[in-house]
């Protein structure tokens, strides 16, 4: 009775198992057909188009994946490859951009002129012939900021501007006198607690709107010396170490005719070598003029490295070069002689070469056209 009832049981559990088989194989084979009905109606559609997404910013990077996936065969991954190779392309295009297009820099300082301590070195025998110049163009507009350093007396001029310094130093070219002019030029930017002492000549222009741009660059409380050298290597000079013995030493400095600036965080650390009768002595002790001293103090010593500016210029310097539409640009203008032909900027002005031979009014008039004694409608 026993095994009766287990054959029936294990003949049950072989049809129950066989049913089963057979109703999964057919379900396969019906999906197989589907699948393959499927396949055969988007062969007669034609290989599939892939939509891009609709946003203005990834037109551009879409539009030839798309156009790839329409074209291949293998439209799915030809799509992703040419994707990620346009991407790729667009990303270093980007990268690639000049920098500061499309925003500026934004300055390291806020400044103002009356920051500046601009120092300008004459002597008494050009008080009429080149500081009335001066005065009568950029000097009228700053008469705050700037400070002249001369050698005499000179009741007239004090009529005019205020901030005369006579240096008592000797009026003649010479390596002392011009470095007992610096000497004191140093000693007054320390007293006035300014923050960019800035030097330039009786024959420079200073456009103070750029000086002040140019300086808002770099922190004061930093070490910056910048300017314009006039040679193309460094000078060559020789270092007194005491009475017998001597060494050579080499170094970039900025020449005082383009004019330079210095920090006031580096001009206190000069003070060793600058202020009070120091400067004098440092300067003897190479042998060379106030500029180059200023140089020697900074790089030779201090090791502090000057950063040039194409900004300065100097009448040692061909000023015909620089283009009419660039001196809204530049830092200092000059004239004088060069190569033994005159030497000013080449531009149409207000005035006649022959009425305005250093062209300083009529570069002024360009710059402050409301200058009341520029004439109106001019063409330059």
């Amino acid at each position: 009775m026993l095994k009766s009832c287990g054959k029936k049981l294990l003949l049950s559990l072989i049809g129950a198992t066989f049913t089963c088989l057979v109703v999964l194989v057919v379900e396969q084979q019906q999906h197989r057909q589907v699948m393959q009905s499927e396949a055969g109606d988007a062969e007669a559609a034609g290989p599939p188009v892939w939509q891009k997404p609709d946003r203005s910013d990834d037109a551009l990077g879409q539009a030839e994946p798309a156009r790839a996936a329409q074209e291949s065969p293998k439209g799915f991954t030809a799509y992703f490859s040419t994707l990620s190779r346009v991407r790729r392309e667009t990303g270093l295009q980007e990268s690639s951009a000049p920098a500061g297009q499309g925003t500026q820099k934004p300055p390291a300082e806020e400044i103002a002129a009356r920051d500046v301590f601009i120092a300008v070195k004459t002597t008494k025998k050009f008080h009429r012939s080149r500081l009335d110049l001066l005065l009568d163009t950029w000097i009228s507009r700053n008469k705050e900021e700037t400070f002249i350093f001369t050698d005499g007396e000179d009741e007239e001029l004090k009529k005019r501007t205020g901030n005369i310094i006579n240096t008592n130093c000797s009026a003649a070219h010479s390596r002392q006198a011009l470095s007992c002019k610096m000497a004191v030029e140093y000693d007054k930017f320390i007293e006035s607690g300014r923050k960019w002492f800035c030097h330039v000549d009786d024959d420079n222009y200073v456009n103070v709107r750029t000086l002040v741009k140019l300086l808002s660059n770099y922190p004061h409380t930093q070490d910056i010396y910048i300017g314009k050298p006039s040679l193309d290597r460094p000078i060559q000079a020789t270092e007194r170490i005491s009475e017998n013995k001597m060494r050579p030493v080499h170094f970039w400095f900025a020449t005082g005719g383009a004019g330079f600036c210095i920090s006031r965080g580096l001009a206190l650390k000069m003070s060793p070598w600058a202020s009070g009768g120091h400067f004098m002595s440092t300067a003897e002790k190479i042998r060379l003029p106030d500029d180059c001293t200023i140089g020697y103090i900074i790089e030779s010593v201090l090791g502090v490295k000057l950063i040039r500016s194409n900004l300065f210029h100097s009448h040692l310097e061909n000023l015909q070069q620089v283009s009419k539409m660039e001196i809204h640009k530049q830092v200092t203008l000059s004239y004088g002689m060069f190569e033994n032909k005159r030497n000013s900027i080449l531009m149409k002005g207000a005035f006649s070469v022959e009425d305005d031979p250093s062209r300083f009014h009529s570069i002024h008039c360009l710059l402050y056209p409301e200058t009341p004694w520029c004439p109106p409608n001019i063409v330059y």
